[in-house]
């Protein structure tokens, strides 16, 4: 840890660029630029918000602003998963020539997921105004919630980038797997659907379901997130966290061999 902590101080000036090389290359040559942060989550609620209400029978009011508030952190999960564990490979050139911490590049790619979660945000707000639902004080709780998933995220891709270089059909396997998951997270639906159900232990056991009803909490129903759900989500993150390092460092030695 210690050491992972100098190398982003030394190499800070590199992770800066690669993050900002990772937001710009994302839009390049997109007449919309960075606007697309706003049209991808708003366009896929706005689908979600016309199909599903008839599917799930859903009464939740101000439904599209309840999709909204699962949807956009759930597009900066899946987008830095799948970006993460593809993104030694898809440097591989630099890798073979350069010498980096190579652990700054699946951070690089986790923080500049997270600046365009920040700046998706702006659609939760203004979704939050003019629904009528504002705000209230448990938004305090935001910064920390968002902290427990970019926690979470880097711990996953710690280990899938690093897992890919060996084993090239992991980012396929992971794909599915996300695509699976999207039906045991609370996105479309609301988290007491399935409660009582013999599949309420999938949800249960979902940290990004954990994470993602505590921005519904705060922001949609607001009130205080259950403070110990997520806080053993934090705890096991940061597990997570710590595994990832010590199997990413492990498996980083022949990377420049392998890529």
């Amino acid at each position: 840890m210690k050491e992972l902590i100098m190398n982003l101080y030394n190499y800070r000036l590199l992770l800066k660029s690669t993050v900002k090389k990772d937001i710009r290359g994302k839009y390049k040559q997109s007449f919309l630029g960075v606007l697309w942060s706003f049209v991808n989550p708003l366009l896929t609620a706005l689908i979600y918000a016309i199909v599903f209400p008839f599917i799930l029978k859903n009464t939740e009011s101000h439904y599209v602003t309840f999709i909204i508030i699962g949807i956009i952190p759930w597009t900066y999960f899946t987008s830095t998963i799948m970006q993460g564990t593809t993104i030694i490979l898809a440097n591989a050139g630099i890798i073979k020539k350069v010498y980096f911490p190579r652990e700054i590049l699946p951070i690089s790619v986790n923080t500049s997921g997270l600046v365009n979660f920040l700046i998706s945000c702006l659609i939760i707000f203004i979704f939050l105004i003019f629904s009528g639902i504002g705000f209230s004080k448990y938004i305090l709780f935001l910064p920390f919630i968002i902290v427990v998933q970019y926690i979470f995220q880097l711990g996953i891709i710690l280990i899938t980038s690093a897992v890919n270089v060996y084993i090239r059909d992991a980012e396929y396997v992971i794909n599915f797997f996300i695509n699976m998951l999207f039906y045991a997270t609370p996105i479309i639906y609301s988290k007491d659907m399935f409660m009582g159900t013999k599949i309420a232990w999938l949800i249960k056991l979902n940290p990004i379901a954990s994470i993602i009803n505590s921005y519904r909490n705060i922001l949609f129903y607001q009130t205080l997130p259950e403070i110990k759900t997520l806080l053993i989500t934090l705890a096991f993150s940061i597990i997570l966290f710590i595994i990832g390092l010590k199997v990413f460092n492990q498996l980083q030695k022949r990377f420049a061999e392998e890529v």
